[in-house]
């Protein structure tokens, strides 16, 4: 039964993709926020299409954490999952990634039309100052960013190395940054076509003024912060 579900919530995320793409290219001329609410919708679809057809749904602890200004968010990555429902979590946002999902046919189009930060990871440096500029114009258009230290998805149970690029624009833009924990690779998992049903949690917490901090200090605290908070997420 759980591969039918999955089949069939798979089938239906794929076919509206394309669709939703074509709509964010033709916001372009919008301001930036405008179309980061109308191409949400489709998130806000999925979550809904993923527990009409998977019974996988969330819960948000800490929810009263989200200031209300632009801030950057650095979350744990286990999943494809918190891609999507993050935008129906968080203000309008746009997110680091890597600059290789742009040619993604449709969605990596869609990504470039909603303004997102696609990063040269082996500039080293220049990316640092890339980010540091094109962060901060997001930040001013009134759009979060979302980035995951950590870079790529890891399996629950397991840390990866926190890299300082969220850390580096928040303390060089005097952002507040808002750490997330979350446990959606227990039931999403990387590179598997499998979702199982239940309840993933997401943990909010208190937001962290850059202001004035070092960049190794501050991803240390977000560090901390998350990778303590993973074990209690099954337990909540």
């Amino acid at each position: 039964m759980i591969r039918l579900r999955s089949l069939i919530f798979n089938l239906g995320m794929w076919l509206t993709i394309p669709p939703f793409a074509l709509l964010a290219i033709l916001l372009i001329p919008l301001p930036a926020v405008t179309r980061s609410r109308i191409v949400g919708g489709w998130a806000h679809f999925i979550m809904w299409w993923l527990k009409l057809t998977c019974s996988l749904e969330y819960r948000v602890i800490g929810r009263e954490n989200i200031p209300g200004h632009p801030c950057v968010v650095l979350a744990k990555h286990q999943s494809a999952w918190e891609t999507i429902a993050f935008q129906t979590i968080f203000p309008p946002q746009i997110w680091v990634l890597k600059r290789e999902l742009l040619w993604l046919p449709f969605f990596g189009w869609a990504l470039a039309a909603l303004s997102a930060i696609a990063i040269d990871r082996s500039a080293g440096r220049e990316a640092l100052k890339q980010l540091v500029s094109q962060g901060k114009k997001r930040l001013q258009r009134g759009l979060w960013v979302v980035i995951f230290p950590e870079g790529t998805r890891i399996a629950p149970g397991e840390r990866g190395k926190y890299h300082i690029g969220g850390a580096w624009l928040a303390t060089h833009t005097n952002a507040t940054v808002v750490p997330v924990a979350h446990n959606a690779g227990e039931f999403w998992r990387k590179n598997s076509l499998l979702k199982r049903a239940g309840i993933i949690t997401v943990s909010i917490g208190k937001p962290i003024d850059a202001t004035g901090m070092k960049t190794d200090e501050l991803n240390k605290k977000v560090e901390e912060w998350i990778e303590a908070e993973m074990p209690r997420l099954n337990t909540l």
